[in-house]
């Protein structure tokens, strides 16, 4: 017989209910913890706020109630319709109120706080609990042993009544922090690192999670969690046919184009004309009705739609059509986790099926110590699952090199095409050359072509023959006739 599933109730926050799966299991308790400041208090409110057709109880051990209501109020939540039983410090102690003092002990009979929470979820009936915090309770017991006791009575108590329940602590060493852990069907870990603000699930029981951690924000409208993106949970049935460029000899490069789902790396160093490559994809592909987005973390969107328009691609004509958005992201403002957040709601809310991201070095400045590749890895994995075409524009740190060097992050496995853009010296005169490097879907031209960009667009020449070390910047010419003697 198959056993229906549990009920599941919302935390009221989008994110975390998706790396909970569903949300919380209800009538259990769960423990939030995580240092002063992590955002503690203003996930419980959200829990309690989001159901508004039952009663919720807010007991507070360590803010009085004006205060609670007040920084709720500037948070974005309004406990209007919230019951709060305040057991704060330096609240009088009055039989038959709802107000105790903390200067009661456990063992006290009558009054005491445990009884007064009880008594009053007997009288109410709340659905939802928010113990804040817990950890002020260790004060009115002997020891741990009696702590763990009456606080495993109040969380038991409260669930078989039919209330969920959340309950906070301060992160700590102490053995009272960790007797708490033993105590929730669950714990949400809450902390700031410097790699910004991150949730942690590390147990729940009866139900499966998303692992890791997941950046979270604290602002005027309270938490926002963006969960880390898992790309193997994502699936759209595709096409493979080829995407063209719209330059027949940039075609010819590559037998047609480029497949579309799958990653195309332009690489090159710094202004031999990479993000002006991308754009061509980009604004070919909106120009035929496909939904196309550029992510730019380089440069702003009128210095863009400037040097394209200097060329004559007609970039700012798509985006009026609606088929083309220009996304500039301030790298030092967006977590990885926020970005691909982004990523995830045009895919998936306007049906992208093509993406730029500008540059990885850009990129990389929002990563604050972790490694870019992980991260390039899960978002490009999540594209290509959904059909999405992907270009990614790579800066090469060195202008001429012995060695041809496509990428410093170590990244080339990810794409499937790989276009490289490379300086060389001419009679003394600074060139441009374009070739590929790499396809994993067709065949592709072997030979190198010169490269501009003018008023008139996009420019690749012929092949170029007679030459060699070509790749390292500095050809030189083969006498072609003395060569064939020799044959």
């Amino acid at each position: 017989m198959t056993r229906p599933h549990p009920l599941r109730l919302s935390t009221g926050i989008a994110g975390l209910d998706q790396i909970l799966h569903g949300g919380l299991i209800a009538q259990r308790a769960y423990l939030v913890r995580g240092g002063p400041g992590s955002g503690k208090t203003t996930l419980g409110m959200h829990f309690l706020l989001d159901d508004s057709d039952s009663d919720s109880l807010l007991v507070t051990l360590g803010e009085d109630e004006e205060k609670l209501r007040d920084n709720a109020r500037r948070s974005g939540l309004s406990l209007d319709n919230v019951k709060i039983l305040d057991v704060s410090p330096g609240q009088a102690s009055e039989v038959g109120s709802d107000v105790y003092s903390l200067l009661e002990s456990w063992d006290v009979e009558g009054n005491t706080i445990h009884d007064s929470i009880l008594d009053h979820a007997r009288q109410y009936r709340p659905k939802r609990v928010l113990i804040d915090s817990l950890s002020q309770m260790r004060y009115l017991s002997a020891d741990t042993f009696q702590f763990r006791k009456q606080v495993l009575s109040l969380l038991r108590t409260l669930t078989n009544q039919g209330a969920t329940v959340m309950f906070t602590s301060e992160e700590s060493t102490a053995e009272d922090d960790k007797a708490l852990l033993f105590l929730g069907d669950g714990v949400i870990s809450l902390e700031s690192t410097d790699y910004g603000r991150l949730c942690r699930i590390t147990k729940f029981r009866g139900s499966g999670f998303e692992d890791g951690t997941h950046f979270y924000q604290l602002d005027s409208q309270g938490m926002t969690l963006f969960p880390r993106l898992v790309p193997n949970k994502f699936f759209r049935s595709h096409s493979h046919t080829q995407m063209s460029s719209g330059l027949p000899a940039l075609d010819a490069l590559t037998h047609g184009g480029i497949e579309r789902g799958t990653v195309t790396l332009l690489s090159g160093p710094t202004g031999v004309g990479k993000t002006t490559l991308g754009a061509q994809f980009i604004v070919q592909a909106a120009a035929k009705g496909e939904r196309a987005v550029i992510y730019n973390f380089d440069e702003n969107a009128s210095t863009f739609f400037m040097r394209c328009q200097q060329i004559g691609l007609p970039a700012e004509e798509m985006v009026d059509k609606g088929t083309l958005s220009f996304e500039a992201i301030e790298p030092l403002l967006y977590h990885p986790d926020q970005f691909s957040a982004s990523v995830r709601e045009e895919i998936e809310n306007q049906n992208t099926t093509v993406v730029m991201i500008d540059s990885l070095s850009g990129y990389q400045q929002s990563m604050s110590g972790e490694h870019l590749q992980a991260r390039v890895h899960a978002l490009c994995r999540y594209l290509v699952n959904m059909g999405v075409t992907v270009i990614l524009v790579n800066e090469t740190f060195t202008i001429t090199d012995t060695q041809a060097r496509v990428t410093e992050y170590g990244l080339s496995y990810v794409a499937d095409n790989i276009i490289m853009l490379r300086y060389i010296e001419l009679n003394g005169e600074l060139r441009k050359t374009i070739g590929v490097l790499k396809k994993r879907a067709s065949n592709f031209e072997k030979n190198l072509r010169e490269f501009d960009i003018t008023q008139e667009g996009i420019q690749v020449g012929e092949t170029l023959h007679g030459m060699r070390g070509l790749m390292n910047g500095v050809p030189e010419m083969i006498n072609l006739n003395h060569a064939s003697d020799k044959s």
